[in-house]
């Protein structure tokens, strides 16, 4: 992941309801959830919910999939983790503090 990249996942996450439609992706997991379960359990306009997942879209953050006539939006997990290893690349001058990168995410 290289830093324009960082700077745009990090961009898209800096606002208040996409932040919180990106943690309930990553709550539902791989089985991600439709626009509609997101409208209802975020309780907000499905216009507003439109254009904040096009944003989490286009930073890589989020997937879109196509299932017959629904959507469904994933949290795209490796860009999770390709983001928490740049940003924690450096962490204690190099030596070993974190757990390995496998154990941050359990997906």
């Amino acid at each position: 992941m290289d830093e324009k990249d960082v700077v745009r996942s990090l961009a898209a996450l800096a606002q208040p309801l996409r932040l919180q439609v990106f943690r309930a992706l990553v709550v539902a997991g791989a089985d991600g959830l439709t626009p509609g379960a997101l409208v209802e359990a975020l309780g907000v306009p499905a216009t507003s919910l439109s254009f904040h997942l096009k944003e989490l879209t286009s930073s890589g953050l989020v997937t879109q999939e196509r299932q017959s006539r629904n959507l469904i939006y994933r949290a795209a997990f490796s860009q999770v983790v390709g983001l928490i290893g740049y940003l924690t690349e450096n962490c204690c001058q190099g030596a070993p503090c974190l757990p390995a990168a496998e154990a941050l995410c359990q997906c």
